[in-house]
């Protein structure tokens, strides 16, 4: 019979025998793991697909356009009563209302007005991650001046039953209406008199035409909270619409029609497939007629691909318009990256010399021109506050963009208007009839993804391999220098053992990384107490962004040293090996949640912090290396720290961005306050991780 080994004698699993070694070879892992990462990252825009409609019922441009010449008279006729209407009259804001509202009756819409009050954007601490927070308005103000009207109108669907609706979306200023918001309300509602029309509809129409005197985003939100969350209260607070529309000799037979029992009702269609909202925009100059699409929501979130692939593949292929998303202008003309684009196309036709099979075909413009839309896809993401109104949609998960259409002519030019209306009417009647087409909502295609053009796409499954490789070396590090100082501890201790029979020396250097723990949770404490601060400051009257910004840098440094004064007690006695190993482990930690609510904050994060927590040493300490390379350790040291500083990090970005003379103190207290408003997670991200991190990784520098 064969003898058993003893159990410690059998060989270690594949696994352990590997993690082993990744720990006794963390510094050349770190490395490879981290030069791969950005290596991947810069080669994200020669990775990138091709888009395609990946739902067959879409069927983007396989019936005829319906949208004519004599719907463009009927939108250039509504343009004309419209921009009349706002420049000769007054009360300008509630005659268009009326106006936009006989007109959808006249249609054979069904009509009311929604009424919604102003309400400023203020932060609270405790709505975070909730509706956003606002502030009501005085309750003796005039109910017309501080309350929005937005005319909706609803066209039933002939083959549908009602339990499904597409919506269309166009802002417009009720106080100051400009040409070209008029001619988005003209081109609407050529478009919707002409679904009023049509035999094929499937989906209940929903036309809103936001007042957005108070903001765009305000009015759309405020609609579509209503319209999730119905009021069944008499008493509900809002006003009648009988009391801005006021009688007058010009109208008095019209206004019978506008009585406010008629219309107090919310109106109410099937479930949003999606959503569109549509502006016409007077910017500068092209050859073609230009569609800028924008569809970056809060947190991140980002509409169906497919949406976004059927306005592409309709206004290039049959609207001859030129499609156009977010780009870094600065990155365009970055002599580096013309330079490594260069370099990857020689690159490249070398492989495919070697290989004829190989199809990789980089080119230097192309990579260049990627990059830009890339950064510029990233970063709208990982700031996390929506690009439009577009926004309000995709929190209650509804696909929705927002087109921004430009002519190529002035507004002016009226047989170049009228070109231009008929392609972007016909742009929306295809887009609007390939949604008709869906049996379901969208969920085929793509939900995480970067835009590198308006075709080309990085999905979740390569851009992840990125921000994998990055983070992959920070928990290999933290168990290496832990097992390092243990190691340590246990030598020392066999060292310090007499000779004799007598039992070794027992000793509590075991736990001696509760001393480090300690320390970073009174770090994070701290953290989380200054990411609270500005609430409180906002509250300080007659401050500005200067002097907010120096009340919270100086108040966060006060508690800062009450906070070290008062436990000094209990965190003295740490490592800084053992402090950093608990430091990467809470950012391995932090970077993983946030990439659950956020992937680009998380991946931008990760850029920052990972090299300053993993290359981090004390400055004093001797380093058994040449000369050069620990001075270049230290100086990489230095400037890892001073550029992760999140306002040194905010004051490089809008430097390049919009030019470093336009950088001031109160910077990065307007940024934070855009973002707290917004319920961005990306404030709790450099509060709450990002901050923290920073202040242990200066603490271990200038360790004794």
């Amino acid at each position: 019979m064969e003898e058993q080994k003893p159990p410690a004698a059998r060989k270690s699993r594949l696994i352990v025998r590997l993690g082993s070694f990744l720990v006794s070879h963390s510094a050349f892992v770190s490395v490879i793991c981290c030069v791969a990462g950005c290596i991947t990252l810069l080669l994200l825009p020669v990775l990138a697909k091709n888009t395609y409609v990946s739902e067959n019922a879409l069927m983007p441009g396989s019936a005829n356009p319906m949208f004519s010449n004599q719907d463009v008279v009927e939108a250039n006729r509504f343009v004309k009563d419209i921009y009349e209407t706002g420049i000769l009259k007054d009360g300008s804001g509630m005659e268009i209302a009326r106006l936009i509202g006989k007109h959808m009756e006249d249609v054979g819409a069904e009509v009311y007005y929604h009424k919604f009050k102003y309400r400023n954007l203020q932060f609270h601490p405790l709505c975070f991650f909730s509706s956003i927070p606002r502030t009501a308005v005085p309750q003796n103000s005039s109910a017309c001046t501080l309350n929005g009207v937005s005319p909706v109108g609803i066209i039933r669907a002939p083959r549908g039953d009602g339990k499904e609706s597409i919506v269309l979306v166009t802002p417009y200023n009720s106080e100051n209406i400009k040409l070209n918001e008029a001619l988005s309300l003209g081109l609407a509602y050529s478009v919707f008199s002409l679904l009023s029309r049509v035999v094929w509809l499937a989906k209940d129409i929903v036309w809103l035409a936001a007042d957005s005197r108070y903001g765009e985003y305000t009015s759309v939100a405020s609609w579509l909270k209503d319209y999730h969350n119905p009021t069944f209260s008499s008493d509900s607070g809002k006003i009648g619409i009988e009391m801005c529309f006021e009688k007058t000799e010009n109208h008095v037979e019209e206004q019978s029609s506008f009585d406010g029992a008629a219309y107090d009702d919310f109106k109410r269609a099937g479930t949003m497939s999606a959503a569109l909202v549509v502006k016409v925009m007077d910017k500068e100059r092209s050859e073609r007629d230009r569609v800028d699409i924008y569809a970056e929501a809060s947190n991140g979130q980002m509409p169906n691909l497919d949406l976004i692939n059927i306005v592409h593949y309709l206004a290039v292929h049959r609207q001859g318009l030129h499609v156009r998303v977010g780009t870094f202008g600065f990155l365009l003309n970055s002599a580096l990256l013309k330079h490594v684009g260069k370099t990857l196309q020689r690159l490249t036709r070398l492989a495919e010399s070697l290989n004829l099979g190989w199809k990789l075909g980089v080119n230097s413009a192309d990579f260049v021109e990627g990059t830009a839309t890339l950064a510029s896809s990233m970063y709208y993401q990982a700031l996390g506050v929506p690009t439009g109104p577009h926004g309000a949609f995709r929190d209650f998960q509804i696909d929705a963009i927002t087109m921004e259409l430009s002519p190529r002519t002035s507004l002016t030019n009226d047989n170049g208007i009228s070109s231009f209306l008929l392609r972007s009417g016909r742009l929306i009647e295809g887009v609007i009839r390939s949604v008709n087409n869906l049996l379901e909502k969208f969920h085929q295609s793509f939900f995480l993804y970067f835009l590198t053009a308006p075709n080309k796409f990085v999905s979740v499954g390569v851009y992840m391999i990125a921000f994998a490789l990055l983070v992959a070396p920070l928990p290999i590090v933290a168990a290496a220098l832990f097992s390092s100082t243990a190691n340590a501890r246990s030598l020392t201790t066999i060292s310090n053992n007499k000779p004799t029979n007598s039992k070794p020396v027992t000793r509590s250097g075991s736990w001696n990384w509760l001393h480090s723990a300690k320390l970073v949770f009174l770090v994070h404490l701290w953290a989380l107490i200054v990411s609270l601060l500005p609430y409180f400051v906002s509250q300080i009257p007659h401050t500005n962004s200067t002097t907010s910004m120096l009340s919270w840098s100086l108040s966060s440094l006060l508690i800062l040293y009450l906070l070290t004064r008062l436990t000094k007690s209990y965190v003295e006695g740490y490592q800084w090996e053992v402090l950093k190993s608990v430091m990467i482990a809470a950012a391995s930690i932090g970077l993983s949640l946030m990439s659950i609510i956020n992937f680009s904050t998380a991946q931008v994060g990760s850029i920052l912090l990972v090299p300053m927590c993993l290359m981090v040493r004390p400055l004093k300490q001797p380093i058994q290396v040449p000369i050069f390379p620990a001075a270049l350790l230290k100086i990489l040291n230095i400037l890892l720290a001073v550029v992760a500083f999140p306002p040194a990090s905010l004051a490089i970005l809008k430097g390049c961005l919009r030019g470093f003379e336009s950088i001031n103190i109160g910077d990065f207290w307007e940024w934070s306050e855009f973002l707290w408003v917004w319920n961005s997670a990306t404030y709790l991200f450099v509060a709450l991780v990002h901050l923290p991190c920073w202040y242990l990784c200066v603490h271990i520098l200038l360790h004794n």
